[in-house]
């Protein structure tokens, strides 16, 4: 499903076009299921980061719509979020595994991902009203959609282009000040915030498609892959969580030991990664970038 805003046509059509089709898509994956629910729930919060990141892009000219229906989304979001992040543990266990750097660490960590499987499975038959959740989902999408129909914007590329330009220099500092203090002190909080706006800025090369086809595909690819190696961290730093809160699920001591030392090598290794290749991908000034943006924007509207 395309995902694009194209500056030749009416802005106010096209972003209702963008934004519906993420949710109702989103409504049709709950309702339907076609993979499995696990799988549902993963592929429905794609869809509510896309149009988190599209809110954030025009914020500034719906700054009180914006704040109202970004809250609703997170909330939806993490009313079913449970079950699909004990899924991405137990896949976590498993990247660590594809990196194991000895037989013993790979067949400690096998041992834990299926304990963490187990754990998965637990919680989905323990999870009482998963259906009336998931209806409650769908409800709470479809008013989001109907507000977000509510929208208007101004006929007038300019005026539309300074806001999308507004909105690309906002993410991009965002990004930049969560890139100094990822260097500064590597907290967890500091590399999650570089995710989430690193995922807005790929989503904005997805949407902002057509004022440079190449240069934002290329865009899209280099964000993907920092988010990517983001998400991993982020795991890693859930996991850690998880031994901490429920440590019965770690009671081999052996492999808890091969765990812990996996996560802190694969830690290390990831977040130096993931700083060198943010400082690449961010190395412009956010205003030279947004500079760019309402410039290409205001060509391609008038070419």
């Amino acid at each position: 499903m395309p995902f694009r805003i194209r500056p030749d046509r009416d802005f106010t059509k096209q972003f209702h076009k963008a934004a519906s089709g993420q949710l109702r898509h989103a409504m049709k994956t709950l309702e339907e299921r076609p993979d499995g629910t696990h799988e549902a729930i993963h592929a429905f919060r794609k869809n509510l980061k896309r149009v988190r990141s599209l809110l954030r892009l025009v914020a500034r000219a719906i700054p009180d719509t914006r704040q109202k229906e970004n809250a609703r989304l997170r909330d939806i979001a993490a009313s079913l979020s449970a079950i699909r992040d004990a899924t991405a543990l137990a896949e976590t266990v498993g990247y660590l595994k594809d990196n194991a750097r000895d037989p013993k660490e790979a067949a400690a960590l096998d041992r834990v991902t299926d304990r963490l499987r187990c754990r998965r499975d637990a919680m989905a038959d323990a999870t009482s009203g998963l259906d009336s959740m998931l209806e409650k989902a769908i409800g709470e999408l479809a008013k989001s959609a109907e507000a977000l129909d509510g929208i208007c914007f101004p006929h007038d590329h300019k005026k539309n282009a300074r806001m999308l330009a507004k909105g690309w220099r906002d993410t991009a500092r965002k990004a930049r000040e969560a890139i100094d203090e990822c260097r500064a002190g590597a907290s967890a909080e500091a590399f999650h915030t570089l995710r989430k706006r690193t995922q807005d800025y790929r989503a904005y090369h997805d949407l902002l498609r057509a004022v440079w086809p190449a240069a934002m595909r290329a865009g899209y690819d280099a964000a993907s892959e920092l988010i990517d190696l983001l998400g991993h961290i982020h795991d890693l730093d859930v996991l850690c969580a998880l031994v901490e809160a429920e440590p019965h699920h770690f009671s081999n001591a052996d492999d808890l030991a091969h765990l812990l030392d996996a996560i802190i090598f694969r830690q290390q290794e990831d977040r130096q990664v993931a700083i060198d290749l943010a400082e690449k991908i961010f190395s412009d000034s956010p205003k030279n970038e947004a500079r760019r943006i309402e410039a290409l924007w205001i060509a391609a509207a008038y070419g």
